[in-house]
């Protein structure tokens, strides 16, 4: 089915699409300022708080990537012309940046936090653009691989602000709010690439991700977020840090939860793009899926972190995996079906409602002080590595033996033992009351 319509741009389902880029992004624009944006009264005068800044900004960070990994998995194809080697090449990408997150740690800890995650959005825009230009495959790989390294930067940079413009108590809730808006970001951005892949093609949609970071830069510099936390003593030792991290076991179940989340992203953005194609739909179809796959978080993320603050994340954390594994069984069964397949992924975006903002804010809670933040958070957001690593390869190794369908035991299988991992979870609101 041809989703133009005659007048008045896309239809795309029963929501109703303006057809120009500006009328796109003007809509966007007054959706945010009519749904408000964390605004509090201060001495009679209406303000920004920091937290409110600085989500709408992560919120066009978010928006950027969702732009990208909306046709990743296309593009990566078109180079490579295999499934499983756009797999195995994506966890190449995933160790360099698991690599990364250590590597890197002594440049955290030394550098105004700011500063670093400025520089790391400016460079992107850059490297966005050439991506847009280039059809060579050697200069693709050498663009892809600091792309990742870039990546390290901005993510370990972001949480490190996000926590530290926060009270103790408020972490729990401010997570949730800055997970919201960037699950925002993700509804809209697979549909804006529908009418860029319609009207023009891939290269605009990296041009168009290049706009968005260097708005976003723009913006954070105006907002003048300042997060100036250093350390003197620089932990050098990557060997060393990799086992301080982990001789912790609070730290190493945070770790290993935080990874069950990228690690079921793979199947939505990565593996479910190019099933759709397989099953002969355009490629306008996966922005509409992915777009009905985040809705369930923009709604539910930012009560259901409240709730976490209020009620403890391990409740949420042992609920979540137990609902992914039942969805994971029930699409093994039902895969020869595919809008039944499609819409049961969709339902568990419910489940990673309950485990995306949780997850990184109990990490944060059973972090002790600012010098463990320096060290600490970066090798901790290499969970997100291993979850996309194991999402890519595994899946990759298995799709030369057996078919497609026997992916989703494979994510059950991992999800389960999340699970069963989740018990071993601290129960953060009770260790406090008994104090």
């Amino acid at each position: 089915m041809n989703p133009a319509t005659a007048e008045g741009g896309i239809q795309v389902s029963w929501v109703q699409i303006p057809s120009g880029p500006f009328e796109i992004f003007l809509n966007l624009f007054l959706f945010f300022y009519k749904m408000g944006i964390l605004l509090r009264k201060y001495h009679g005068a209406i303000v920004f708080t920091g937290i409110a800044k600085f989500a709408f900004i992560i919120f066009l960070v978010s928006l950027s990537a969702a732009l990208i990994d909306t046709v990743w998995a296309v593009y990566l194809n078109s180079f490579l012309q295999n499934e499983s080697l756009v797999g195995l090449y994506s966890g190449f990408l995933s160790v360099l940046v698991f690599l990364s997150f250590f590597f890197l740690v002594p440049l955290v800890e030394k550098s105004n936090k700011s500063k670093l995650y400025a520089s790391s959005l400016l460079i992107l825009a850059i490297l966005f653009v050439l991506f847009a230009i280039n059809k060579n495959l050697i200069f693709f790989i050498v663009l892809s691989i600091i792309g990742t390294l870039l990546a390290a930067i901005r993510i370990t940079s972001m949480g490190i602000i996000v926590r530290d413009i926060s009270r103790k108590n408020t972490i729990s809730k401010n997570e949730g709010f800055v997970y919201s808006f960037n699950n925002v970001a993700w509804v809209f951005g697979p549909l804006i690439v529908g009418l860029i892949l319609l009207d023009f093609g891939i290269s605009y949609v990296f041009l168009s991700s290049a706009f968005l970071i260097f708005f976003a830069f723009i913006l954070f510099k105006m907002s003048k977020i300042y997060d100036v936390n250093t350390m003197r003593k620089i932990h050098g030792n990557v060997f060393k840090n990799f086992m301080e991290f982990f001789r912790n076991r609070d730290r190493t179940v945070s770790y290993f939860i935080g990874a069950g989340v990228t690690f079921w992203w793979v199947l939505i953005y990565l593996y479910m793009p190019l099933f759709i194609l397989e099953n002969g739909m355009k490629e306008s179809f996966i922005g509409v899926f992915l777009f009905l796959a985040a809705v369930p978080l923009i709604i539910l993320e930012y009560p259901l972190s409240k709730a976490a603050g209020k009620f403890g994340a391990k409740k949420f954390f042992l609920i979540g995996y137990f609902f992914m594994v039942i969805i994971s069984i029930l699409a093994f069964f039902f895969v020869s079906q595919i809008y039944i397949l499609l819409g049961l992924l969709i339902l568990g975006s419910f489940g990673m409602a309950m485990l995306e903002p949780t997850s990184e804010a109990y990490f944060f809670d059973i972090i002790k002080n600012k010098k463990e933040e320096n060290r600490f958070y970066g090798p901790y957001n290499t969970a997100i590595e291993v979850g996309l690593i194991f999402g890519k390869i595994a899946p990759a190794i298995l799709l030369i033996f057996l078919p497609f369908k026997y992916i989703f035991l494979l994510f059950g299988f991992f999800l389960f033992l999340l699970f069963l991992l989740s018990f071993k979870a601290r129960n953060i609101v009770e260790d406090r009351r008994r104090r």
